[in-house]
Protein backbone atom coordinates (compact mmCIF):
# COMPACT_ATOMS: atom_id res chain seq x y z
CA UNK A 1 0.00 0.00 0.00
CA UNK A 2 1.07 3.60 -0.85
CA UNK A 3 1.19 5.80 2.66
CA UNK A 4 2.15 9.16 0.45
CA UNK A 5 -0.59 8.70 -1.96
CA UNK A 6 -3.12 11.84 -1.99
CA UNK A 7 -6.52 10.93 -0.60
CA UNK A 8 -9.25 12.34 -1.04
CA UNK A 9 -11.34 13.63 2.23
CA UNK A 10 -14.77 14.70 2.83
CA UNK A 11 -14.72 17.06 5.99
CA UNK A 12 -18.72 17.67 7.08
CA UNK A 13 -18.80 20.15 9.92
CA UNK A 14 -21.41 23.25 10.34
CA UNK A 15 -18.61 25.26 12.58
CA UNK A 16 -16.79 26.94 10.47
CA UNK A 17 -13.74 27.53 12.45
CA UNK A 18 -13.21 23.96 13.29
CA UNK A 19 -13.76 22.59 9.15
CA UNK A 20 -10.97 25.23 8.89
CA UNK A 21 -8.72 24.19 10.98
CA UNK A 22 -9.39 20.44 9.59
CA UNK A 23 -9.34 21.38 6.35
CA UNK A 24 -6.36 22.97 6.89
CA UNK A 25 -4.27 20.32 8.61
CA UNK A 26 -5.26 17.68 6.35
CA UNK A 27 -4.62 20.02 3.14
CA UNK A 28 -1.00 20.14 4.65
CA UNK A 29 -0.18 16.20 4.64
CA UNK A 30 -0.90 16.47 0.72
CA UNK A 31 -4.23 14.82 0.70
CA UNK A 32 -7.82 16.39 -1.33
CA UNK A 33 -10.17 18.07 0.52
CA UNK A 34 -13.97 18.65 0.10
CA UNK A 35 -16.37 20.42 2.87
CA UNK A 36 -19.29 20.35 3.86
CA UNK A 37 -21.47 22.37 6.16
CA UNK A 38 -23.85 20.02 7.36
CA UNK A 39 -24.54 16.46 6.96
CA UNK A 40 -27.09 16.55 4.13
CA UNK A 41 -24.35 18.31 1.91
CA UNK A 42 -21.81 15.71 3.14
CA UNK A 43 -24.11 12.75 1.26
CA UNK A 44 -24.73 14.92 -1.56
CA UNK A 45 -20.60 15.62 -1.87
CA UNK A 46 -20.31 11.70 -1.37
CA UNK A 47 -22.13 10.54 -4.42
CA UNK A 48 -20.29 12.88 -6.29
CA UNK A 49 -16.59 12.67 -5.32
CA UNK A 50 -16.79 9.30 -3.70
CA UNK A 51 -13.66 10.17 -1.28
CA UNK A 52 -11.57 7.70 0.58
CA UNK A 53 -12.29 9.22 3.95
CA UNK A 54 -14.67 10.58 5.70
CA UNK A 55 -14.20 13.36 9.06
CA UNK A 56 -17.96 13.96 9.88
CA UNK A 57 -19.32 16.01 13.18
CA UNK A 58 -21.89 14.23 14.84
CA UNK A 59 -23.72 17.05 15.68
CA UNK A 60 -24.98 19.29 12.43
CA UNK A 61 -27.93 20.81 11.00
CA UNK A 62 -30.07 19.57 8.31
CA UNK A 63 -28.89 16.69 8.96
CA UNK A 64 -26.98 15.44 11.78
CA UNK A 65 -23.54 13.24 11.07
CA UNK A 66 -25.71 10.08 12.74
CA UNK A 67 -27.96 9.84 9.82
CA UNK A 68 -25.85 11.09 7.47
CA UNK A 69 -23.10 8.22 8.42
CA UNK A 70 -25.94 5.76 7.98
CA UNK A 71 -26.51 7.22 4.27
CA UNK A 72 -22.80 7.16 3.48
CA UNK A 73 -22.25 3.50 4.64
CA UNK A 74 -25.42 2.38 2.79
CA UNK A 75 -23.67 4.64 -0.71
CA UNK A 76 -20.50 2.89 -0.17
CA UNK A 77 -21.87 -0.74 -0.26
CA UNK A 78 -18.78 -3.48 0.00
CA UNK A 79 -15.94 -0.74 -0.06
CA UNK A 80 -15.01 0.48 3.09
CA UNK A 81 -14.92 4.14 3.43
CA UNK A 82 -13.72 5.02 7.26
CA UNK A 83 -15.58 7.53 9.21
CA UNK A 84 -14.27 9.34 11.71
CA UNK A 85 -16.61 11.23 14.09
CA UNK A 86 -15.53 14.92 15.05
CA UNK A 87 -17.20 15.59 18.50
CA UNK A 88 -17.02 17.47 21.91
CA UNK A 89 -19.03 14.32 23.31
CA UNK A 90 -17.19 12.57 25.87
CA UNK A 91 -20.33 10.43 27.18
CA UNK A 92 -20.51 6.69 26.65
CA UNK A 93 -24.12 6.70 25.33
CA UNK A 94 -23.07 9.34 22.50
CA UNK A 95 -20.05 7.16 21.55
CA UNK A 96 -21.47 4.10 21.07
CA UNK A 97 -24.52 6.02 18.94
CA UNK A 98 -21.67 6.70 17.06
CA UNK A 99 -20.54 3.83 16.48
CA UNK A 100 -24.13 2.18 15.70
CA UNK A 101 -24.36 4.76 12.89
CA UNK A 102 -21.42 3.35 10.83
CA UNK A 103 -18.74 5.29 12.87
CA UNK A 104 -15.16 3.68 12.95
CA UNK A 105 -13.33 6.12 15.19
CA UNK A 106 -13.55 9.35 17.15
CA UNK A 107 -11.49 12.38 17.22
CA UNK A 108 -12.52 14.72 19.92
CA UNK A 109 -12.26 18.70 19.83
CA UNK A 110 -9.94 20.51 20.11
CA UNK A 111 -8.03 18.49 17.23
CA UNK A 112 -4.54 17.23 17.26
CA UNK A 113 -3.07 17.39 14.42
CA UNK A 114 -0.46 14.30 14.87
CA UNK A 115 -3.05 12.05 15.92
CA UNK A 116 -5.58 12.94 13.20
CA UNK A 117 -2.91 12.64 10.48
CA UNK A 118 -2.15 8.78 12.29
CA UNK A 119 -5.62 8.04 12.45
CA UNK A 120 -5.97 8.85 8.32
CA UNK A 121 -3.21 6.48 7.86
CA UNK A 122 -4.17 3.75 10.23
CA UNK A 123 -7.43 4.14 7.95
CA UNK A 124 -5.76 4.14 4.69
CA UNK A 125 -4.13 0.72 5.40
CA UNK A 126 -6.98 -0.60 6.38
CA UNK A 127 -8.46 0.39 3.67
CA UNK A 128 -5.94 -1.14 1.66
CA UNK A 129 -6.36 -4.43 3.40
CA UNK A 130 -10.03 -4.35 2.61
CA UNK A 131 -9.67 -3.59 -0.84
CA UNK A 132 -7.48 -6.81 -1.05
CA UNK A 133 -9.56 -8.74 0.90
CA UNK A 134 -12.58 -7.66 -1.43
CA UNK A 135 -10.44 -8.37 -4.62
CA UNK A 136 -9.31 -12.22 -3.28
CA UNK A 137 -12.86 -12.81 -2.11
CA UNK A 138 -13.85 -11.93 -6.34
CA UNK A 139 -11.36 -13.99 -7.34
CA UNK A 140 -12.76 -16.89 -5.25
CA UNK A 141 -15.94 -16.69 -6.12
CA UNK A 142 -15.08 -16.54 -9.58
CA UNK A 143 -12.37 -19.62 -8.86
CA UNK A 144 -15.76 -21.17 -7.11
CA UNK A 145 -17.83 -20.40 -9.98
CA UNK A 146 -15.74 -21.67 -12.90
CA UNK A 147 -15.40 -25.10 -9.96
CA UNK A 148 -18.68 -25.87 -10.21
CA UNK A 149 -19.10 -25.30 -13.93
CA UNK A 150 -16.14 -28.01 -14.22
CA UNK A 151 -18.20 -29.85 -11.81
CA UNK A 152 -21.18 -30.02 -13.33
CA UNK A 153 -19.92 -31.11 -16.72
CA UNK A 154 -18.06 -33.62 -15.02
CA UNK A 155 -20.80 -34.82 -13.06
CA UNK A 156 -23.02 -35.42 -16.48
CA UNK A 157 -20.25 -37.41 -17.80
CA UNK A 158 -19.79 -39.31 -14.73
CA UNK A 159 -23.54 -40.18 -14.58
CA UNK A 160 -23.73 -41.09 -18.52
CA UNK A 161 -20.51 -43.59 -17.29
CA UNK A 162 -21.66 -44.80 -14.12
CA UNK A 163 -25.66 -44.90 -14.57
CA UNK A 164 -27.80 -46.56 -12.63
CA UNK A 165 -28.87 -49.49 -15.23
CA UNK A 166 -31.84 -51.54 -14.40
CA UNK A 167 -31.92 -50.20 -10.70
CA UNK A 168 -35.36 -48.84 -11.84
CA UNK A 169 -36.53 -52.51 -12.16
CA UNK A 170 -39.68 -53.32 -10.23
CA UNK A 171 -38.53 -55.65 -7.41
CA UNK A 172 -35.38 -52.88 -6.70
CA UNK A 173 -35.40 -49.43 -4.72
CA UNK A 174 -32.73 -47.68 -3.85
CA UNK A 175 -31.56 -44.30 -1.83
CA UNK A 176 -28.16 -42.68 -2.55
CA UNK A 177 -27.00 -39.48 -0.64
CA UNK A 178 -24.10 -37.66 -1.22
CA UNK A 179 -22.02 -35.40 0.77
CA UNK A 180 -20.59 -33.34 -2.22
CA UNK A 181 -21.73 -32.95 -5.92
CA UNK A 182 -19.96 -36.67 -6.65
CA UNK A 183 -20.59 -39.38 -5.03
CA UNK A 184 -17.79 -41.57 -3.18
CA UNK A 185 -20.32 -44.56 -2.95
CA UNK A 186 -21.07 -46.09 -6.14
CA UNK A 187 -24.43 -48.34 -7.19
CA UNK A 188 -24.46 -50.20 -10.69
CA UNK A 189 -26.97 -53.07 -12.04
CA UNK A 190 -27.17 -54.57 -14.70
CA UNK A 191 -28.90 -57.94 -16.43
CA UNK A 192 -26.78 -60.75 -18.07
CA UNK A 193 -27.44 -62.46 -21.20
CA UNK A 194 -28.90 -65.56 -19.29
CA UNK A 195 -31.51 -63.35 -17.28
CA UNK A 196 -29.34 -62.75 -13.60
CA UNK A 197 -29.68 -59.26 -12.26
CA UNK A 198 -25.84 -58.56 -11.38
CA UNK A 199 -25.47 -55.89 -8.53
CA UNK A 200 -22.30 -53.96 -7.58
CA UNK A 201 -22.60 -51.06 -4.83
CA UNK A 202 -19.01 -49.56 -4.03
CA UNK A 203 -17.80 -47.63 -1.64
CA UNK A 204 -14.82 -45.23 -2.78
CA UNK A 205 -11.53 -43.92 0.58
CA UNK A 206 -12.86 -40.74 1.09
CA UNK A 207 -15.57 -37.98 -0.75
CA UNK A 208 -16.05 -36.13 -3.54
CA UNK A 209 -14.24 -35.81 -6.81
CA UNK A 210 -11.23 -37.69 -5.77
CA UNK A 211 -13.39 -40.38 -4.11
CA UNK A 212 -15.66 -40.54 -7.66
CA UNK A 213 -12.65 -41.07 -9.85
CA UNK A 214 -12.45 -44.62 -9.24
CA UNK A 215 -16.35 -45.14 -10.08
CA UNK A 216 -15.94 -44.42 -13.61
CA UNK A 217 -13.49 -47.05 -14.69
CA UNK A 218 -15.58 -49.28 -12.26
CA UNK A 219 -18.87 -48.69 -14.10
CA UNK A 220 -17.59 -48.83 -17.32
CA UNK A 221 -15.86 -52.05 -16.86
CA UNK A 222 -19.22 -53.63 -15.08
CA UNK A 223 -21.52 -52.41 -18.06
CA UNK A 224 -19.12 -53.66 -20.40
CA UNK A 225 -18.83 -57.29 -19.64
CA UNK A 226 -22.01 -57.53 -17.14
CA UNK A 227 -24.36 -57.11 -20.64
CA UNK A 228 -21.33 -59.79 -22.68
CA UNK A 229 -22.69 -62.21 -20.06
CA UNK A 230 -19.36 -62.13 -18.18
CA UNK A 231 -19.40 -64.18 -14.78
CA UNK A 232 -19.39 -62.54 -11.38
CA UNK A 233 -15.73 -63.51 -11.06
CA UNK A 234 -14.64 -62.17 -14.21
CA UNK A 235 -15.94 -58.88 -13.77
CA UNK A 236 -14.84 -58.52 -10.43
CA UNK A 237 -11.21 -59.42 -11.42
CA UNK A 238 -11.08 -57.06 -14.02
CA UNK A 239 -12.32 -54.61 -12.17
CA UNK A 240 -9.42 -55.19 -9.36
CA UNK A 241 -7.03 -55.20 -11.85
CA UNK A 242 -8.22 -51.68 -13.44
CA UNK A 243 -8.17 -49.93 -9.97
CA UNK A 244 -5.27 -51.46 -9.01
CA UNK A 245 -3.43 -50.11 -11.80
CA UNK A 246 -4.76 -46.58 -11.60
CA UNK A 247 -5.69 -45.79 -8.17
CA UNK A 248 -2.99 -44.47 -6.06
CA UNK A 249 -2.01 -45.85 -3.01
CA UNK A 250 -4.24 -45.17 0.11
CA UNK A 251 -7.20 -45.67 -2.66
CA UNK A 252 -9.28 -48.30 -3.08
CA UNK A 253 -13.36 -49.79 -3.19
CA UNK A 254 -14.71 -51.72 -0.65
CA UNK A 255 -17.78 -53.23 -2.56
CA UNK A 256 -20.53 -55.61 -2.41
CA UNK A 257 -21.57 -57.54 -5.67
CA UNK A 258 -24.64 -60.19 -6.23
CA UNK A 259 -25.68 -62.38 -8.82
CA UNK A 260 -29.19 -62.86 -8.61
CA UNK A 261 -30.54 -65.67 -10.68
CA UNK A 262 -34.51 -65.56 -10.42
CA UNK A 263 -35.03 -68.66 -12.20
CA UNK A 264 -32.91 -70.65 -9.74
CA UNK A 265 -34.19 -68.48 -6.57
CA UNK A 266 -30.23 -68.21 -5.57
CA UNK A 267 -27.73 -65.57 -5.24
CA UNK A 268 -24.30 -65.60 -5.12
CA UNK A 269 -22.63 -63.17 -3.29
CA UNK A 270 -19.10 -61.48 -2.90
CA UNK A 271 -18.37 -58.91 -0.28
CA UNK A 272 -14.97 -56.85 -0.01
CA UNK A 273 -14.44 -54.59 2.91
CA UNK A 274 -18.63 -53.31 3.00
CA UNK A 275 -20.31 -53.66 6.14
CA UNK A 276 -22.69 -57.08 6.18
CA UNK A 277 -25.65 -56.98 3.80
CA UNK A 278 -28.78 -58.73 4.91
CA UNK A 279 -30.89 -60.90 4.03
CA UNK A 280 -34.44 -60.42 5.63
CA UNK A 281 -36.57 -63.61 5.16
CA UNK A 282 -40.30 -63.65 4.98
CA UNK A 283 -40.39 -65.43 8.48
CA UNK A 284 -38.56 -62.61 9.69
CA UNK A 285 -35.11 -64.35 10.14
CA UNK A 286 -32.00 -62.39 9.23
CA UNK A 287 -28.81 -63.76 7.90
CA UNK A 288 -25.95 -61.31 7.36
CA UNK A 289 -23.91 -61.37 4.90
CA UNK A 290 -20.13 -60.45 5.97
CA UNK A 291 -16.89 -59.50 3.89
CA UNK A 292 -14.39 -62.45 3.73
CA UNK A 293 -12.07 -60.47 1.05
CA UNK A 294 -9.91 -56.86 0.87
CA UNK A 295 -11.49 -54.55 -1.07
CA UNK A 296 -11.33 -53.55 -4.91
CA UNK A 297 -8.49 -52.37 -6.35
CA UNK A 298 -5.66 -53.64 -3.09
CA UNK A 299 -4.27 -57.12 -4.36
CA UNK A 300 -2.38 -57.74 -7.07
CA UNK A 301 -4.20 -59.94 -9.80
CA UNK A 302 -2.90 -63.23 -8.36
CA UNK A 303 -3.57 -62.68 -4.89
CA UNK A 304 -6.96 -61.55 -5.58
CA UNK A 305 -9.43 -64.01 -4.62
CA UNK A 306 -13.43 -64.33 -6.12
CA UNK A 307 -14.60 -66.88 -4.37
CA UNK A 308 -18.51 -66.10 -3.20
CA UNK A 309 -21.11 -67.53 -0.83
CA UNK A 310 -24.53 -69.06 -2.16
CA UNK A 311 -27.81 -68.57 -0.73
CA UNK A 312 -31.23 -69.89 -1.70
CA UNK A 313 -33.80 -67.57 -1.34
CA UNK A 314 -37.67 -68.29 -1.54
CA UNK A 315 -40.17 -65.48 -3.56
CA UNK A 316 -40.64 -62.28 -1.42
CA UNK A 317 -37.37 -62.66 0.43
CA UNK A 318 -35.42 -59.01 0.44
CA UNK A 319 -31.55 -58.58 0.16
CA UNK A 320 -30.35 -55.38 1.74
CA UNK A 321 -26.68 -54.48 1.07
CA UNK A 322 -25.24 -50.31 2.36
CA UNK A 323 -22.30 -48.46 2.66
CA UNK A 324 -20.45 -47.50 5.55
CA UNK A 325 -22.76 -44.16 5.87
CA UNK A 326 -25.54 -46.45 7.24
CA UNK A 327 -24.06 -47.94 10.29
CA UNK A 328 -21.60 -44.89 10.79
CA UNK A 329 -24.19 -41.90 10.76
CA UNK A 330 -23.51 -40.06 13.86
CA UNK A 331 -26.04 -38.42 16.25
CA UNK A 332 -25.22 -34.70 17.39
CA UNK A 333 -23.72 -36.82 20.43
CA UNK A 334 -21.33 -38.23 18.49
CA UNK A 335 -22.77 -42.11 18.55
CA UNK A 336 -22.86 -43.87 15.58
CA UNK A 337 -25.93 -45.97 14.71
CA UNK A 338 -24.18 -49.24 14.17
CA UNK A 339 -25.23 -52.81 13.12
CA UNK A 340 -27.75 -53.35 16.34
CA UNK A 341 -29.78 -50.22 15.77
CA UNK A 342 -30.72 -51.81 12.17
CA UNK A 343 -30.97 -55.16 13.17
CA UNK A 344 -33.18 -53.53 15.99
CA UNK A 345 -35.45 -52.34 13.32
CA UNK A 346 -35.73 -55.63 11.75
CA UNK A 347 -36.70 -56.70 14.40
CA UNK A 348 -39.30 -54.47 14.95
CA UNK A 349 -40.76 -55.03 11.42
CA UNK A 350 -43.99 -56.03 10.80
CA UNK A 351 -44.02 -55.79 7.10
CA UNK A 352 -40.80 -56.78 4.86
CA UNK A 353 -42.26 -54.32 2.09
CA UNK A 354 -41.85 -51.45 4.18
CA UNK A 355 -38.69 -52.17 6.60
CA UNK A 356 -36.89 -50.13 2.96
CA UNK A 357 -38.77 -47.01 4.37
CA UNK A 358 -38.39 -47.92 8.08
CA UNK A 359 -34.50 -48.01 7.79
CA UNK A 360 -34.30 -44.42 6.26
CA UNK A 361 -36.54 -42.85 8.85
CA UNK A 362 -34.85 -44.64 11.16
CA UNK A 363 -31.27 -43.20 10.16
CA UNK A 364 -32.61 -39.95 9.70
CA UNK A 365 -34.21 -39.60 12.86
CA UNK A 366 -31.05 -40.87 14.54
CA UNK A 367 -28.86 -38.45 12.42
CA UNK A 368 -31.66 -35.55 13.52
CA UNK A 369 -29.93 -32.36 13.74
CA UNK A 370 -26.68 -33.36 13.40
CA UNK A 371 -25.04 -33.13 9.91
CA UNK A 372 -24.03 -35.86 7.69
CA UNK A 373 -20.25 -36.86 7.69
CA UNK A 374 -20.69 -39.42 4.75
CA UNK A 375 -22.13 -40.34 1.34
CA UNK A 376 -25.44 -42.68 2.59
CA UNK A 377 -26.09 -45.17 0.22
CA UNK A 378 -28.57 -48.44 0.13
CA UNK A 379 -30.31 -50.68 -1.69
CA UNK A 380 -33.20 -53.28 -1.28
CA UNK A 381 -33.67 -56.31 -4.49
CA UNK A 382 -36.94 -58.58 -3.83
CA UNK A 383 -36.45 -61.85 -5.09
CA UNK A 384 -39.33 -62.49 -7.71
CA UNK A 385 -40.12 -65.11 -10.20
CA UNK A 386 -38.50 -64.01 -13.39
CA UNK A 387 -41.85 -63.39 -15.37
CA UNK A 388 -42.69 -60.74 -12.64
CA UNK A 389 -39.08 -59.00 -13.05
CA UNK A 390 -40.36 -55.68 -14.58
CA UNK A 391 -37.43 -53.39 -16.61
CA UNK A 392 -37.36 -51.98 -20.01
CA UNK A 393 -34.25 -54.18 -20.88
CA UNK A 394 -35.51 -56.96 -19.20
CA UNK A 395 -37.79 -59.83 -21.39
CA UNK A 396 -37.80 -62.89 -19.80
CA UNK A 397 -38.61 -66.11 -22.13
CA UNK A 398 -38.58 -69.27 -20.44
CA UNK A 399 -38.50 -70.99 -23.81
CA UNK A 400 -35.31 -68.87 -24.84
CA UNK A 401 -33.85 -69.25 -21.57
CA UNK A 402 -34.04 -73.15 -21.82
CA UNK A 403 -33.65 -73.34 -25.58
CA UNK A 404 -30.09 -75.36 -26.40
CA UNK A 405 -27.53 -73.54 -28.06
CA UNK A 406 -25.73 -75.70 -30.82
CA UNK A 407 -22.69 -74.95 -33.51
CA UNK A 408 -19.58 -76.44 -35.11
CA UNK A 409 -16.63 -75.50 -36.18
CA UNK A 410 -13.82 -76.85 -38.19
CA UNK A 411 -10.29 -75.45 -39.32
CA UNK A 412 -7.30 -76.29 -41.35
CA UNK A 413 -3.87 -74.96 -40.23
CA UNK A 414 -1.83 -75.88 -44.06
CA UNK A 415 1.51 -76.25 -44.09
CA UNK A 416 2.61 -72.66 -45.12
CA UNK A 417 1.53 -71.65 -42.01
CA UNK A 418 2.98 -74.12 -39.43
CA UNK A 419 5.83 -71.65 -38.66
CA UNK A 420 4.33 -68.37 -38.97
CA UNK A 421 0.63 -68.76 -38.47
CA UNK A 422 -0.21 -69.32 -34.44
CA UNK A 423 -4.10 -70.49 -34.16
CA UNK A 424 -4.56 -70.84 -30.65
CA UNK A 425 -5.20 -67.49 -29.90
CA UNK A 426 -7.79 -66.97 -32.80
CA UNK A 427 -9.63 -70.05 -31.80
CA UNK A 428 -9.44 -69.22 -28.01
CA UNK A 429 -11.17 -65.94 -28.67
CA UNK A 430 -13.67 -67.34 -31.13
CA UNK A 431 -14.83 -69.91 -27.94
CA UNK A 432 -14.72 -67.34 -25.13
CA UNK A 433 -17.26 -65.82 -27.38
CA UNK A 434 -19.49 -68.08 -25.47
CA UNK A 435 -20.83 -66.64 -22.49
CA UNK A 436 -20.48 -69.54 -21.07
CA UNK A 437 -16.61 -70.19 -21.88
CA UNK A 438 -15.46 -67.02 -20.53
CA UNK A 439 -14.85 -68.60 -16.97
CA UNK A 440 -12.33 -71.49 -18.47
CA UNK A 441 -10.29 -69.94 -20.69
CA UNK A 442 -7.26 -71.00 -19.14
CA UNK A 443 -8.26 -75.07 -19.04
CA UNK A 444 -9.42 -74.10 -22.71
CA UNK A 445 -6.43 -72.88 -23.56
CA UNK A 446 -4.33 -75.32 -22.29
CA UNK A 447 -6.44 -78.20 -23.88
CA UNK A 448 -5.90 -76.55 -27.14
CA UNK A 449 -2.26 -76.06 -26.44
CA UNK A 450 -1.62 -79.63 -25.86
CA UNK A 451 -3.58 -81.09 -28.40
CA UNK A 452 -2.32 -78.80 -31.23
CA UNK A 453 1.16 -79.34 -30.46
CA UNK A 454 1.05 -83.13 -30.64
CA UNK A 455 -0.37 -82.50 -33.77
CA UNK A 456 1.84 -80.65 -35.32
CA UNK A 457 5.44 -81.71 -33.57
CA UNK A 458 5.05 -85.68 -33.07
CA UNK A 459 1.96 -85.90 -36.01
CA UNK A 460 3.03 -83.57 -38.58
CA UNK A 461 6.62 -83.28 -38.14
CA UNK A 462 7.66 -86.59 -37.00
CA UNK A 463 9.72 -85.81 -33.83
CA UNK A 464 9.68 -88.09 -30.77
CA UNK A 465 8.74 -87.42 -27.09
CA UNK A 466 11.90 -89.12 -26.03
CA UNK A 467 14.25 -86.81 -27.47
CA UNK A 468 13.10 -84.72 -24.20
CA UNK A 469 13.53 -87.74 -21.80
CA UNK A 470 17.36 -85.26 -20.87
CA UNK A 471 17.44 -81.73 -20.40
CA UNK A 472 20.19 -81.69 -23.14
CA UNK A 473 17.30 -83.52 -24.87
CA UNK A 474 15.22 -80.74 -25.14
CA UNK A 475 17.46 -78.27 -26.82
CA UNK A 476 18.13 -80.80 -29.58
CA UNK A 477 14.28 -81.51 -29.58
CA UNK A 478 13.72 -77.56 -30.56
CA UNK A 479 16.27 -77.58 -33.19
CA UNK A 480 14.80 -79.68 -35.03
CA UNK A 481 11.46 -79.05 -35.01
CA UNK A 482 12.51 -75.49 -36.09
CA UNK A 483 14.43 -77.16 -39.29
CA UNK A 484 11.61 -79.27 -40.52
CA UNK A 485 9.07 -76.07 -39.89
CA UNK A 486 11.53 -74.50 -42.37
CA UNK A 487 12.16 -77.33 -44.80
CA UNK A 488 8.23 -78.93 -44.56
CA UNK A 489 6.17 -78.39 -47.89
CA UNK A 490 3.01 -80.93 -47.12
CA UNK A 491 0.56 -82.16 -44.19
CA UNK A 492 -2.12 -80.53 -42.39
CA UNK A 493 -4.09 -79.89 -39.13
CA UNK A 494 -7.30 -80.44 -38.95
CA UNK A 495 -9.23 -78.95 -35.76
CA UNK A 496 -12.50 -79.23 -35.27
CA UNK A 497 -15.42 -77.69 -32.45
CA UNK A 498 -18.71 -79.14 -31.61
CA UNK A 499 -20.57 -76.59 -29.14
CA UNK A 500 -24.14 -77.53 -27.03
CA UNK A 501 -25.14 -75.67 -23.96
CA UNK A 502 -28.48 -74.47 -22.20
CA UNK A 503 -29.23 -72.79 -19.22
CA UNK A 504 -27.89 -75.48 -17.01
CA UNK A 505 -24.53 -75.99 -18.42
CA UNK A 506 -22.74 -78.00 -22.03
CA UNK A 507 -20.37 -79.30 -23.46
CA UNK A 508 -17.34 -78.56 -25.79
CA UNK A 509 -15.98 -81.48 -28.10
CA UNK A 510 -12.69 -80.72 -29.72
CA UNK A 511 -11.29 -83.26 -32.10
CA UNK A 512 -7.92 -82.66 -33.86
CA UNK A 513 -6.49 -84.72 -36.85
CA UNK A 514 -3.07 -84.47 -38.29
CA UNK A 515 -1.45 -85.96 -41.53
CA UNK A 516 0.91 -87.84 -39.46
CA UNK A 517 1.27 -91.50 -39.67
CA UNK A 518 -0.40 -91.92 -35.35
CA UNK A 519 0.62 -94.44 -32.83
CA UNK A 520 -0.06 -97.57 -31.37
CA UNK A 521 -3.05 -96.43 -28.76
CA UNK A 522 -4.75 -99.27 -27.75
CA UNK A 523 -2.45 -99.72 -24.40
CA UNK A 524 -3.38 -95.62 -24.14
CA UNK A 525 -6.96 -95.56 -24.58
CA UNK A 526 -9.30 -95.32 -21.27
CA UNK A 527 -6.61 -95.44 -18.65
CA UNK A 528 -4.57 -92.67 -16.80
CA UNK A 529 -1.24 -91.40 -18.07
CA UNK A 530 1.56 -92.84 -15.98
CA UNK A 531 4.34 -89.94 -16.79
CA UNK A 532 8.07 -90.59 -15.36
CA UNK A 533 10.10 -88.24 -17.46
CA UNK A 534 10.14 -84.62 -18.87
CA UNK A 535 7.82 -85.03 -21.49
CA UNK A 536 4.36 -86.49 -21.76
CA UNK A 537 3.04 -84.25 -18.67
CA UNK A 538 0.56 -82.10 -21.10
CA UNK A 539 -1.69 -84.70 -21.74
CA UNK A 540 -1.92 -85.75 -18.63
CA UNK A 541 -3.12 -82.32 -17.46
CA UNK A 542 -5.78 -82.66 -20.86
CA UNK A 543 -7.35 -86.13 -19.30
CA UNK A 544 -7.82 -84.17 -16.04
CA UNK A 545 -9.78 -80.86 -17.39
CA UNK A 546 -11.86 -83.17 -19.96
CA UNK A 547 -14.51 -85.56 -19.11
CA UNK A 548 -13.40 -87.98 -22.42
CA UNK A 549 -10.09 -88.21 -24.02
CA UNK A 550 -10.28 -90.94 -27.18
CA UNK A 551 -8.04 -91.69 -29.80
CA UNK A 552 -9.49 -92.85 -33.46
CA UNK A 553 -7.86 -93.89 -36.77
CA UNK A 554 -3.91 -94.73 -36.80
CA UNK A 555 -3.65 -92.73 -33.71
CA UNK A 556 -3.82 -89.54 -35.48
CA UNK A 557 -6.83 -88.33 -34.10
CA UNK A 558 -7.69 -87.35 -31.01
CA UNK A 559 -11.31 -85.97 -29.51
CA UNK A 560 -11.88 -85.00 -26.66
CA UNK A 561 -14.65 -83.93 -24.19
CA UNK A 562 -15.00 -80.96 -22.09
CA UNK A 563 -17.86 -80.12 -20.10
CA UNK A 564 -19.17 -76.93 -17.30
CA UNK A 565 -22.17 -76.83 -15.04
CA UNK A 566 -23.78 -72.99 -14.85
CA UNK A 567 -23.62 -72.77 -11.16
CA UNK A 568 -24.61 -68.41 -11.73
Amino acid sequence: MNEVRNLKILVADDTDSDRLILETIVRKEGHQVFSAKNGLEAVNIFQQEHPDIVLLDALMPELDGFDAARQIKHLAGDELVPIIFLTSLQDTESLVHCLDAGGDDFLSKPYNRVILKAKIKSFNRMRGLHNTMIEQRDQLSQHHQRLLQEQTVAKQVFDNVAHNGCLNASNVRYFLSSLAVFNGDVVVAGMRPNGNMMVLLGDFTGHGLPAAIGAMPLASTFYGMVHKGFSMSDVLREINKKLKSILPIGLFCCATMIDFNFRRKRIKVWNGGLPAGMIYRQDGTVIPMRSSHLPLGVLPEKSFKDDAQFYDLDIGDRVFMWSDGIHEARNSDGEMFGEERLLQLFEENDCSQSAFDEILLGVKNFIGSGEQDDDLSMIEICMQAPENVSHPNYNFNQSQQMAQVEWELRFEVKPTSFKSFDPLPFLLNILTEEPDLRGFSGSLYTILAELYSNALEHGVLGLSGDIKKTPEGFTEYYTQREKLLNEITTGFVHIYFAYSSNIEGGSLTLRVEDSGEGFDYSARQGKELLVTGYSGRGIGIVEKLCKTVRYYGSGNMVEVVFEWVNND
